[in-house]
This record gives C-alpha cells, structure tokens and sequence, in this order.
C-alpha cells in the first residue's frame, strides 16, 4: 500500500486497479450517490475500464494531486476516497471533493481528510488557491467545506447535476488565507 498522506484517524492511499470492487460498493449506495447523479449506481463495468483508470493517470499527470482511496486506520477498511485535483475544466484552482460510506457519514471523517489535503496542498504542494462545489440543498457536503475553512464563493446552476434542482454552491480558500 502506498500512502500518500495519514491523519489521525485515516490513511489516503493511491487507488490500485484492485480497488474496483471498493469502488462499486460505495457507487452501489444510493444516498451516496444521491447529489452526483440522482442515486444511481455506477456500473462495475464503468468504474473498471472508465472510472478507475481516470483515478490512476493522476498519479502520472500531476504529481501530489489526483483521487486517493480512503481507510479508515482503526479498521484498515476502505470508507471512501477524496479528490485534491486541476478541476476537469482546466482551471488553475485545485478541486477539492469526497465521497464516503453512508455509515461513516457525521463522524468527522470527511472535514479531518479535507482539512489534512488543504494543509498539504498549501504547505507542500505550492497550491494557491482551494475549492470545493455541491448542491445548494446538500448540507452536510456544505458543512464540510465550512469546517474545512472554505468561504462561500457563489451559487451558481450546475448542469452535470442530475433533476431539476440544480442550484449549486461554490466554496474556496486562498493560500495568503489559511492560518
């Protein structure tokens, strides 16, 4: 297992092609999925010859950033991953995302991962500027990125959102402002 940053209760590791069933297992939770596409799992299919291979070539694209699978320390089980990645639409900010097991939802584990990925980006990484973005009804994705520091930025209407509810938020913190 190759780790690329631990917390107090976490390791974020690289994804290997061995983490296809982790994945499809999250993907396979409906409330995970809920506010990334309307609650549909994710085929395994997709998430073996699309998905995950997306996740590797990161790793060779942009060294210190890309997806890293989450274990929980205590457990040694996979819960999720975060994303510390050049958004997909070429923008100079760094995008911070998370998705983690409904179980593990509200035990702090997605603040203390983004929390830990912005202080590495930051210090280590020569990040200058951080954001994350959600639905405006996802409050508890919402509350991550509060805990995390971010400010809010912006609503704005996400399209790749799935229904008709597409109102989003944007939120971001500068390097000159984390503490």
């Amino acid at each position: 297992m190759k780790v690329f940053l631990d917390t107090e209760r976490l390791i974020l590791r690289y994804f290997t092609e061995a983490d296809v069933d982790n994945l499809y297992e999250l993907d396979s939770d409906a409330e995970v999925m809920r506010y990334i596409n309307g609650g549909q799992s994710s085929d395994r299919e997709q998430i073996r010859s699309l998905i995950l291979p997306g996740f590797l070539k990161y790793y060779d694209d942009y060294q210190g950033y890309g997806y890293w699978a989450v274990e929980e320390k205590l457990s040694g089980k996979f819960i999720g991953w975060f994303h510390f990645r050049p958004p997909l639409d070429g923008g100079e900010d760094i995008e911070l995302g998370y998705r983690l097991k409904r179980a593990l939802w509200g035990k702090g584990y997605a603040t203390e991962g983004a929390i830990a990925l912005i202080h590495k980006g930051f210090t280590e990484l020569g990040t200058e500027r951080v954001f994350a973005k959600a639905l405006a009804v996802n409050s508890g994705s919402i509350r991550v990125m509060e805990k995390a520091g971010l400010k809010f930025e912006k609503n704005f209407i996400e399209m790749k959102f799935p229904g008709s509810n597409k109102e989003a938020v944007r939120y971001a913190l500068d390097q000159k402002e984390f503490n």
